[in-house]
C-alpha cells in the first residue's frame, strides 16, 4: 500500500515557484524600466545626438574644370555634369514594389504602366534598365552582391538622372555627382591639348601645362541624409562653396588651325610625305595662331595622353633655310655686305674637306644676295672667311637655335646646339648653310620672325589670356624682348630673302602680296640610323614690305618633289593665301629696291 502525499507540502512547492518566477520578472521590469529611465531622462539628448550624428555627413561639393578656348573665343574642352549611378545591394534585395492606386500615385513602381511582377533586386534591376539602356540581368547581378555600394553606370547625364530620380527608388539607388571633359575640335591640335586622367587632372598637352589654373578647389556640405542619401531641409550644419577651375584662352585661332592641319593632310598624300608639320606665328606679337600635324590624335584620347604633339617633339637640321642666319651674321658682325661679290664654283675643297652644291654649274659671278637666292652651300663656306666659329655659335644662339621656346609646353625638344669649340672641321662649316645643328619648328618660325620684326626676337606665346572664377581677366606675363639685329641689317636680311623666295614664285608664290623666304633640304638619320631620310622645310614671311605671318611648314621623306621649295614651298602658298584672306591683309606696293644677285 503506496504512502499518501501530503497537499499542503504539494500547494507550497507550487507557491515557492510561482514567487520566483513573479521575483524574476518584478526583476526584469525593474531593470527595464530603469533602462527606459535612463534612456529618455537621464541619456535623451545624447542618444538624439548620435541618431542626428548618424545621419549627418559633410558631402563635397565638386570644383568644375575650367575650359580652354580659342583666340575666337570657341570652347575646345569643357568639362559638363556627369553622374555616377550608384546602387545599395543589401536594400535593394529587400526592395518591394509599391503597387500603383489611386492613393500611391506618384510614389509607386510600374513599367510601362503594368507591375513590376517581382521583388527584390531584380524588381529594382528591371525599372532601371529602360532608363540606364542596360540589360535587366546585368544590373541585378550587379544588386545582387553583399554589400551597400556597387556602381551601376557611369557618366550619366543630367537628363537620365532626372529619370532615375522619378523612379521613386530612393534608398536603393542615387546619383553622385562627377563630371566628364568634352572635346570639340576631333583631332585639330588633338595631342597638344592632350588629356585629363579619371580623376579630372591634366596628364598631358595644354591640359597637364595649365592644370593648376584649370583645376578649381572642391567645397563641401554637412547636413542630414533620408534614408536616400537626399537632404532634409534645414538640416544644414555648415558649408564651404566650390570655386571653379579658371577658363585658359589660347592665341591659336581655330579656324587657321583646322585649314592648316586640311592642307597638311592634302600636301602629305601629294607628295607621299611620311608626315608634315607647321607653324604659323604672329611676326610682332610672337603669338603662334597655329601649330599641327598630320598625326590623327583625338584630343583627350589615350593617344593624346602618351603622345607629345609631332609639331612640340620633333627635331631637325634646318638645311638651307639656315643660310639666313648666317648672312644676317656676317652682315650684323660687319664682315660683309649683301653686294660683296663672288667667284662661286660647284664644288670646294677646304682643309680637306669638300664641299658641292646640290647641282653642278660652272663658276657663277653671285653677290651675297645672289649667294642665298640660289642656296649655295659654296658660296656660304666662301663667305664664311671672315665670319669665326665663335660669330657662328653667337648669332645662332641669339637666334634661339637650341633652346627652349619659353611656351612651356610638355615634352618639348629643344634640338641642339654644341659649343663652337667642340666643333669639328666640317662641322664649323657646315653650320653656315644649315647642317650641324638641329632646331624644332617653332624655334625655325621665331629665328625667321625676328628677322621679319626689324631685328627684334620676340618670346613666343600660345596663352592668350586666363579668366578666373570671378571673370577677372589676365594676360601672361612676357620676357622683355631682345634686339639681335640692328634694323638696317634685319632689312637688308629681308631683302635677300625676297630674292630667294622669287626663285620659287611659280610653286610657292600668293598673288598680290611679297613674301620673303628661305626653303630647305637636309639629310637626317632614319630608321637605319643612317643618313637615309630627307628633311623638306620652307618658311617665309608675308607680307615681306609689312611682315605680319611666319609659316613654316616641314616634311619628312617626301617622295615626289625633294626639294623643300617644291613640297613644302606649295603648302605655305595655300596657307598664305588663307591668312591673306581671313584677315583682310592689304596687298603689296611693287617691289623697287631689289638687291643685285649677279655681278
Amino acid at each position: 500500500m503506496r504512502p499518501r502525499t501530503s497537499r499542503p507540502a504539494t500547494i507550497r512547492g507550487f507557491a515557492s515557484k510561482c514567487l520566483s518566477i513573479g521575483i524574476i520578472l518584478a526583476l526584469v521590469a525593474v531593470l527595464c524600466i530603469g533602462q527606459l529611465i535612463s534612456i529618455q531622462l537621464l541619456n535623451g539628448k545624447s542618444t538624439a545626438e548620435a541618431a542626428t550624428a548618424s545621419r549627418t555627413l559633410p558631402v563635397k561639393i565638386s570644383a568644375k574644370r575650367g575650359d580652354i578656348l580659342d583666340a575666337n573665343g570657341t570652347v575646345l574642352a569643357q568639362s559638363v555634369e556627369r553622374y555616377s549611378i550608384i546602387g545599395d545591394p543589401e536594400a535593394s534585395q529587400g526592395f518591394r514594389p509599391t503597387t500603383c492606386s489611386a492613393a500611391t500615385r506618384g510614389n509607386c513602381h510600374e513599367i510601362d504602366g503594368k507591375p513590376v511582377g517581382t521583388t527584390g533586386a531584380a524588381a529594382v534591376a528591371r525599372l532601371l534598365a529602360p532608363v540606364l539602356g542596360m540589360d535587366a540581368m546585368e544590373l541585378g547581378a550587379k544588386l545582387s552582391v553583399p554589400g551597400r555600394y556597387a556602381v551601376l553606370k557611369k557618366d550619366v547625364t543630367p537628363e537620365v538622372k532626372r529619370r532615375i530620380d522619378a523612379l521613386n527608388l530612393g534608398g536603393y539607388v542615387y546619383a553622385e555627382l562627377s563630371s566628364d571633359r568634352l572635346y570639340s575640335n576631333g583631332t585639330t591640335i588633338g595631342s597638344l591639348l592632350g588629356g585629363v586622367d579619371a580623376n579630372g587632372m591634366g596628364v598631358a598637352g595644354l591640359e597637364q601645362m595649365q592644370n593648376k589654373v584649370l583645376t578649381g578647389t572642391d567645397g563641401y556640405k554637412v547636413y542630414q541624409q533620408g534614408g536616400g542619401g537626399e537632404e532634409i531641409p534645414g538640416t544644414v550644419t555648415e558649408s564651404k562653396p566650390a570655386v571653379d577651375g579658371g577658363n585658359v584662352q589660347l592665341t591659336i585661332d581655330g579656324d587657321v588651325d583646322w585649314y592648316v592641319k586640311k592642307v597638311l593632310a592634302e600636301g602629305k598624300q601629294q607628295y607621299q610625305a611620311d608626315w608634315a608639320l607647321a607653324v604659323v606665328q604672329d611676326v610682332q606679337s610672337g603669338q603662334i595662331l597655329a601649330m599641327d600635324d598630320t598625326d590623327e590624335i583625338q584630343a583627350g584620347s589615350g593617344d593624346a595622353k602618351m603622345n607629345v604633339a609631332r609639331v612640340v617633339k620633333e627635331t631637325f637640321e634646318p638645311g638651307s633655310i639656315g643660310k639666313a642666319f648666317s648672312v644676317a651674321g656676317m652682315l650684323q658682325s660687319g664682315g660683309h655686305q649683301l653686294t660683296d661679290r663672288f667667284t662661286v664654283p660647284d664644288h670646294i675643297d677646304k682643309n680637306g674637306q669638300v664641299f658641292h652644291d646640290a647641282t653642278t654649274h660652272g663658276d657663277e659671278h653671285w653677290t651675297l644676295a645672289g649667294i642665298l637666292q640660289e642656296s649655295s652651300n659654296v658660296g656660304m663656306v666662301m663667305a664664311g672667311a671672315g665670319y669665326d666659329s665663335q660669330e657662328r655659335h653667337e648669332f645662332l644662339s641669339k637666334f634661339g637655335i637650341g633652346q627652349n621656346s619659353g611656351l612651356g609646353l610638355p615634352g618639348e625638344s629643344t634640338g641642339s646646339l654644341s659649343d663652337y669649340q667642340n666643333w669639328d672641321g666640317r662641322t664649323k662649316d657646315t653650320v653656315l648653310f644649315g647642317q650641324g645643328y638641329s632646331v624644332n619648328a617653332l624655334q625655325l618660325s621665331n629665328a625667321v620672325a625676328t628677322i621679319g620684326n626689324k631685328g627684334v626676337r620676340q618670346q613666343q606665346s600660345i596663352i592668350k589670356s586666363i579668366m578666373d572664377a570671378d571673370g577677372h581677366r589676365s594676360e601672361p606675363a612676357k620676357p622683355a624682348p631682345t634686339r639681335v639685329l640692328d634694323e638696317q641689317v634685319a632689312a637688308q636680311t629681308l631683302n635677300a630673302m625676297e630674292s630667294s623666295a622669287d626663285h620659287y614664285s611659280r610653286f610657292a608664290g600668293v598673288d598680290g602680296y611679297r613674301i620673303a623666304a628661305k626653303s630647305g633640304t637636309a639629310e637626317v638619320p632614319g630608321a637605319d640610323g643612317k643618313l637615309s631620310s630627307i628633311i623638306s622645310d620652307w618658311s617665309g614671311i608675308i607680307p615681306a614690305d609689312n611682315p605680319r605671318f611666319v609659316i613654316t611648314v616641314v616634311m619628312k621623306d617626301p617622295s615626289v618633289g625633294g626639294f623643300g621649295g617644291l613640297t613644302a614651298g606649295p603648302v605655305f602658298k595655300r596657307i598664305g593665301e588663307f591668312l591673306m584672306q581671313k584677315y583682310q591683309v592689304p596687298t603689296s606696293a611693287p617691289r623697287t629696291d631689289a638687291i643685285a644677285v649677279q655681278w
